[in-house]
């Protein structure tokens, strides 16, 4: 729990959201048989929309008779998610994952949002087996050290993401994830190396390189250096939000022990 913990600190200071840059192609983009998982009772397209509590019960109940139907029952699983009712998402993809077992991309999408409800040790075990079937591309190893780090296990995340380098070398969502490992570690200056180096190699413009900035000024804030750490923090946040995350690094190195304030929160 204090891994977890950590990690919705540091989301708050970084303003990004590790599972958001983690889980490259979360939930909303893993589909199956090229459908959307975000689609509606009425098969069209995806809503950010609040769904209507009626209209879900209706679809849950057209799912509960035939829940072997994947598109109804990932249809089902989104609108309770909008609706808060994460435990009933969950239970619905649990579902669908018993009845397709050999459905990676379902699995996938099963430990992503077992992940997202902050619940690692479950999550592992979908990656593995998703893994262990065949799915074994740069974005399932990176998802399970996503699940290995919210654990604080982060040698072993380190390993997982390692194996995601490999399959896609230089890819900056994987290398923001290892340099995150190394900032809830206690090492914030590896970290700092490691998304510098980075930057050199992504277009400033590209969204990536907004997440590798934050993480650098987080990185740079628990050294103590503000001054640098709010430069690079201001080409992407404004003063109100620069000045927030500031006042809250000070607070955690004023703390007596940094790393264990920062995973107790």
């Amino acid at each position: 729990m204090q891994a977890q913990t950590a990690m919705r600190h540091v989301k708050q200071i970084a303003l990004l959201g590790l599972l958001g840059m983690a889980l490259s192609g979360c939930l909303g983009s893993q589909s199956l048989n090229g459908t959307d998982p975000t689609i509606t009772g009425s098969i069209g397209a995806a809503s950010s929309a609040t769904p209507s509590v009626k209209e879900t019960a209706k679809l849950g109940r057209k799912w509960q008779a035939d829940p072997g139907n994947v598109r109804l029952g990932l249809a089902y699983a989104e609108r309770l998610k909008k609706l808060g009712q994460v435990n009933d998402q969950l239970n619905v993809l649990k579902v669908l994952v018993e009845r397709h077992p050999r459905d990676n991309r379902l699995r996938d999408i099963y430990g992503k949002a077992l992940l997202a409800a902050g619940r690692p040790v479950p999550a592992e075990v979908q990656f593995r087996t998703m893994i262990r079937q065949g799915r074994n591309d740069w974005k399932a190893y990176n998802a399970l050290g996503s699940a290995l780090a919210d654990q604080g296990r982060f040698k072993e995340a380190r390993s997982a993401y390692d194996e995601a380098l490999k399959r896609s070398p230089g890819n900056p969502k994987i290398i923001n994830n290892i340099a995150l490992s190394y900032i809830l570690e206690g090492n914030p200056a590896r970290a700092e190396k490691m998304l510098r180096t980075a930057l050199q190699k992504v277009p400033q413009e590209d969204p990536a390189a907004r997440k590798l900035r934050q993480n650098l000024a987080l990185a740079l804030g628990l050294q103590g250096r503000f001054k640098e750490a709010r430069y690079v923090a201001s080409q992407d946040l404004s003063p109100a939000e620069v000045e927030e995350n500031m006042a809250y690094l000070r607070r955690m190195l004023g703390a007596t022990d940094t790393w264990k304030e920062l995973q107790k929160g």
